[in-house]
């Protein structure tokens, strides 16, 4: 009898260990907005920097009962990228796109990319994204990022784009 117990105490240990363990797993979603000016060239690579992002991560681990020394890994689940103005615009005018993020006393590091934009892309355009971890970037007070692109049309007027992105976050369960 005393076995058939211990053998479901661990059990129960085990599945609440994983349920506390979800509890430790959440996302982070930030937004910026860039503008890609109306251009002077076809085909020619240029730099767009958005400006500081907040992360405001202190806050968001508090919220999710955990702290910056107890997350284990940070990834960039989802970045896409929205035509805001001009109204009824899409993505057609870029031929490549790739996004760095840098942050105070770390290497830039690339995120996400496009290298062939489909020439029927429309207002919206998601990004493939990196697997590398990024906590040092996001436990940060704020971070920037770079668009690399090249455009495949001329752009007779700015364009306003939204940029949604998605970070899960996994910390550690009660500090272990």
């Amino acid at each position: 009898m005393k076995k058939y117990f211990l053998f479901f105490a661990l059990v129960a240990l085990f599945v609440s260990c994983d349920k506390l363990d979800e509890l430790t797993k959440f996302e982070m979603d930030y937004d910026q907005t860039v503008v890609i000016p109306s251009s002077t060239g076809v085909d020619l690579p240029f730099d767009i920097f958005t400006p500081e992002t907040e992360t405001n991560s202190s806050a968001e681990f508090e919220v999710n009962d955990t702290r910056k020394d107890l997350i284990e890994e940070i990834v960039l689940k989802k970045l896409i990228m929205t035509v805001e103005v001009p109204d009824g615009e899409d993505f057609s005018f870029l031929e490549s796109i790739i996004i760095y993020m840098s942050a105070d006393d770390l290497p830039e590091i690339k995120i996400a990319w496009n290298e062939e934009v489909a020439a029927t892309a429309g207002e919206q355009l998601e990004l493939v994204t990196t697997a590398e971890d990024l906590k040092e970037y996001i436990k940060k007070d704020s971070y920037t990022l770079r668009l690399k692109t090249v455009t495949d049309e001329f752009l007779s007027t700015d364009y306003e784009i939204n940029i949604a992105t998605t970070f899960f976050v996994d910390a550690k369960i009660l500090g272990l």
